[in-house]
């Protein structure tokens, strides 16, 4: 049930954050906009780790494999889309479109058990519950 909780608050917040980062992004550069989103969630999560497991940064030099250390690389982008996005569409349909798109990309990687996941089987109800959503945007976006 708290895993329910927690993804359903990540994603209003996700929703909040690309407005408030597209509404920065007016007043300055999409690019300094997103720096600054970078970088307060650096200082949050310095200061997080200070007063919870201070659990050494070396283990980021053990990490296998490398490529998996873009995680931050890949944020920067997401910022990036996520505000042009919202911008060209209004909050309500990027974030309706960029669902799917994680939900699509997601059961692609559990499928083929992409970067390390454990390969998932497919199934074909799966696929219609994906379809059903592109159907809802469609019936959300139709005038």
């Amino acid at each position: 049930m708290i895993g329910i909780f927690i993804a359903l608050l990540s994603g209003a917040l996700m929703s909040v954050q690309g407005v408030f980062n597209t509404e920065v992004s007016k007043s300055t550069s999409i690019w300094v906009s997103n720096s600054w989103v970078q970088f307060s969630a650096l200082v949050v999560c310095l200061v997080t780790w200070l007063f919870t497991d201070r659990k050494s940064f070396a283990g980021i030099l053990e990490m296998e494999p490398k490529y998996m250390l873009f995680g931050g690389v890949i944020g920067a982008f997401i910022t990036y889309t996520v505000v042009k996005s919202m911008a060209a569409l209004g909050p309500a349909q990027a974030v309706m479109l960029i669902v799917v798109s994680q939900l699509i990309v997601a059961y692609i990687i559990e499928v083929f058990g992409i970067f390390g996941v454990d390969k998932q089987p497919f199934e074909w109800r799966r696929l219609l519950g994906m379809a059903v959503c592109i159907g809802g945007i469609i019936l959300f976006k139709w005038e």
